[in-house]
């Protein structure tokens, strides 16, 4: 499932190429890519005729287009293989294609939803007072946003009597990260994905935060992480963060700190993946 850099780089492509043009008509193509929103792939298709897109907002993991001057959001759920594809108007509709939005305007292109496997889709919301698709309120703030509260979030690890790694996959205490990037920035900080979150001092918390943010800032910069033709970005490209994990997918190749061959052990029905040297699993207490 994408993660946060990976939405980011849904998030500045609509902002470029669909912020502030007007819908001209929806078409729903298959009735599961907007079975969040209740009344049905019509009603859908009629409210969103006739308003202008506002600049694409993304808390986490969470993607949503805003409707200007309304208190409404269009969330996008990408699931594990939905993709928002601006495309030319005349291009061949793809195998998998879901949902079309055109725009009154003549630049020619057209915004689809494209889901392979139909766990993701589009659903129309109200806002909350901060804007945020009302859904998603409960979401917490993620670690590239400028008013998280790196205070407050050690306060809730320490509370939380829980394990390092299901801490930061927690969205209620951090949003945007998932199983990749936990993998990797507990590799970075050399912490075990078993270590209690209430064995954190404030310096390390703030170091595992430290790592949380580079691992994301780099995966952005070369455009996310892509191991298949299933995440890409609106134009269709993949990311090539995958050729710089340190451990993510990294099973018995050497550990590139130390050389140990690294591990991977099944985790709530995923896997992680680290280095059983740089990162001791912690002592079990009798």
């Amino acid at each position: 499932m994408p993660e946060l850099p990976e939405v980011e780089v849904v998030r500045r492509g609509l902002e470029r190429w669909v912020a502030g043009r007007t819908i001209e008509d929806v078409e729903v193509l298959h009735p599961r890519a907007v079975r969040r929103h209740p009344a049905g792939g019509v009603d859908f298709a009629a409210r969103l005729r006739g308003e202008t897109v506002g600049v694409p907002q993304r808390r986490g993991k969470y993607l949503w287009l805003p409707l200007a001057g309304r208190d409404l959001s269009v969330l996008g759920h990408l699931g594990m293989s939905g993709q928002l594809l601006v495309q030319p108007a005349d291009a061949p509709d793809e195998k998998h294609l879901r949902i079309r939005v055109r725009f009154d305007d003549a630049a020619g292109t057209e915004l689809r939803f494209v889901d392979q496997r139909t766990f993701g889709g589009l659903s129309l919301h109200d806002n909350t007072p901060d804007g945020l698709p009302d859904v998603i309120a409960h979401i917490a703030r993620d670690p590239l946003d400028p008013l998280f509260d790196e205070v407050a979030y050690h306060l809730a690890l320490r509370a939380k009597r829980s394990t390092v790694k299901r801490a930061l996959l927690d969205q209620s205490l951090i949003s945007g990260v998932g199983n990749i990037y936990a993998d990797e920035a507990l590799w970075r900080a050399r912490l075990h994905y078993e270590r209690p979150t209430a064995t954190l001092t404030r310096p390390l918390s703030a170091e595992l935060l430290g790592h949380v943010r580079d691992v994301m800032n780099a995966a952005l910069a070369v455009g996310g992480t892509s191991f298949d033709s299933l995440y890409v970005n609106v134009n269709g490209e993949s990311g090539y963060f995958d050729r710089s994990l340190d451990a993510y997918g990294r099973e018995d190749e050497p550990c590139r700190r130390c050389g140990t061959p690294m591990r991977r052990r099944p985790w709530m029905n995923r896997s992680s993946y680290f280095c059983p040297r740089c990162q001791r699993p912690p002592r079990v207490v009798s």
